[in-house]
């Protein structure tokens, strides 16, 4: 019996998409209702307690903001404790609170949601529409995350899909899906630089193409630089130039903030091909009096390119580290790929322009190229498939342990090729300890708690002693997917432990 196949997922920040292989080899993008080739990543609640995703969910946003959830990808996989939560709290209408395990809930409709719930019904929207527009059954996808996600992150996609009964086959890079799609069938021999601006997350790659082989020699990125926070450069300006007219602050209504942000993205689009687009929204509020008031300006490109300056010039820093780390100048770049709707914008394509001295490339669709390179992997663990890829990818930042006095000892550095395996000596600091106690932490900062918490590693019944007798050998191994099991051997005993590293509560 012939296995269901296997689809494509990019599960973005803003906006999801999918795609397959068909039997003649062609890579057949999944449409929605209306054509559309993405779907909003957004859940909600409407007042008579229906759950809505994509299209249905971002209509009725205005006038549900408080339970109508955006972005939440920025969330997966983090800590209550992390300054990213902090900051997101801030910008979005809907709750977002302390879990029982230092995790992060929603509070929708009076329901409470884990951030892989949010993301298992996004993926499962997907999964029916293909399964609808295929007329066979999906449960089985490969899965794309941004190349910055840390392993807790990548660990709460795999986690999703489980809830919904979709097995997540393998995760892979954007990045790195997008150079398949750019690169499959080419015989290329060339060095390209991936840079991926989406609605949430940035990304840049150094991807080394040699026809089916496609190797990473360094990437990096931020996880918090994306469309959204273009959209909330605008917001701001827009709520500073109401409140110096009128006195009236704006960001305690969430009505009228939703209605500001809807008409920030579509400006921000508009001059991505005009010079200067309308900001009107009418009846935003009352004054004490109940007069009606209006918001009334507009934007330039100019205007909107000086904004949102210290973002752009963000990720060049970050291009410029890259470009470092794999040891290669601008000149040795064969192709700059954009991906990620962001790049539309017009200042990014002449900041890219400038820096590597050549246009960068557009030869491949910025919202769909990512979906498509993961169909063509998917297709390439197919049975019976012909196209055999070799994927060579490292870890987007370090990997490491808590030490006492709290620094940071890295195991595995930033850009360690994967899959890797390393092997440490662990030893009791105490007379009589019989367990050992990991804190395991993914960044690159030299204090340990300055870095994300993956969790903590706990090996027991070591044998009584005097402190630094036991010697326990602790394996460090991070998979293809950059996902980190560990396992330990006391040969005093003979005692073994292995384990995937899971969120503690702490």
């Amino acid at each position: 019996m012939q296995k269901p196949p296997i689809i494509g997922i990019d599960l973005g920040t803003t906006n999801s998409c999918a795609a397959i292989v068909t039997a003649d080899g062609s890579v057949k993008l999944i449409p929605y209702k209306g054509g559309d080739y993405t779907v909003p990543s957004v859940f909600a609640i409407d007042e008579k307690g229906n759950e809505l995703i994509g299209h249905e969910a971002k209509r009725q946003w205005q006038l549900n903001p408080k339970n109508t959830v955006y972005g939440s990808k920025r969330l997966v996989g983090r800590s209550w404790s992390s300054e990213i939560v902090e900051t997101m709290r801030k910008t979005v209408g809907y709750e977002v609170r302390p879990g029982d395990r230092n995790d992060v809930v929603i509070d929708v409709a009076r329901r409470e949601f884990h951030l892989q719930e949010i993301a298992a019904r996004i993926l499962n929207k997907i999964r029916d529409v293909a399964s609808n527009y295929l007329r066979v059954p999906i449960t089985r996808a490969v899965v794309t995350v941004p190349a910055y996600f840390n392993d807790r992150q990548r660990q709460a996609v795999k986690d999703a899909g489980k809830l919904v009964g979709i097995e997540v086959v393998r995760i892979i890079n954007e990045p790195t899906a997008a150079a398949l799609a750019y690169g499959i069938g080419k015989k290329l021999h060339e060095t390209t630089l991936v840079y991926d601006l989406g609605g949430g997350t940035f990304d840049v790659s150094i991807i080394e193409i040699r026809d089916r082989v496609f190797e990473v020699k360094a990437t990096g990125g931020d996880i918090f630089l994306g469309g959204l926070d273009f959209d909330n450069t605008m917001i701001h300006h827009v709520l500073t130039e109401f409140a110096a007219k009128t006195g009236i602050d704006l960001s305690q209504d969430p009505v009228a903030m939703q209605r500001i942000k809807d008409l920030a993205e579509r400006t921000k689009c508009d001059l991505s091909t005009r010079e200067t687009s309308p900001f009107n929204i009418p009846f935003i509020t009352m004054t004490a009096q109940g007069q009606p008031l209006n918001i009334e300006m507009a934007f330039t490109r100019k205007k909107l390119e000086e904004l949102t300056q210290h973002l752009v010039d963000r990720t060049l820093q970050m291009v410029a580290r890259v470009l470092v780390d794999a040891g290669v100048s601008t000149k040795q770049i064969d192709e700059v790929m954009l991906v990620g709707g962001q790049t539309r914008m017009p200042i990014i394509q002449e900041r890219l322009t400038k820096f590597f001295g050549k246009p960068p490339s557009k030869g491949v669709h910025p919202d769909e190229a990512v979906a498509i390179g993961a169909a063509l992997y998917a297709h390439s663990l197919e049975d019976d498939t012909n196209l055999r890829l070799q994927l060579l990818d490292v870890i987007p930042m370090a990997i490491g342990l808590e030490r006492a006095g709290g620094d940071f000892h890295v195991v595995f550095p930033r850009n360690a090729a994967i899959p890797n395996a390393k092997q440490i000596q662990a030893t009791t600091s105490f007379d009589g300890q019989t367990e050992l106690a990991m804190r395991i932490y993914q960044g690159d900062n030299e204090a340990a708690k300055k870095n994300e918490l993956l969790g903590e590693f706990v090996f027991s019944g070591i044998n009584a002693g005097k402190a630094g007798e036991a010697q326990v050998e602790v394996t460090f191994d991070v998979n293809v997917e950059g996902i980190l099991t560990m396992s330990a051997l006391d040969p005093a005993t003979g005692r073994k432990m292995k384990t995937t590293v899971r969120v503690t509560q702490s």
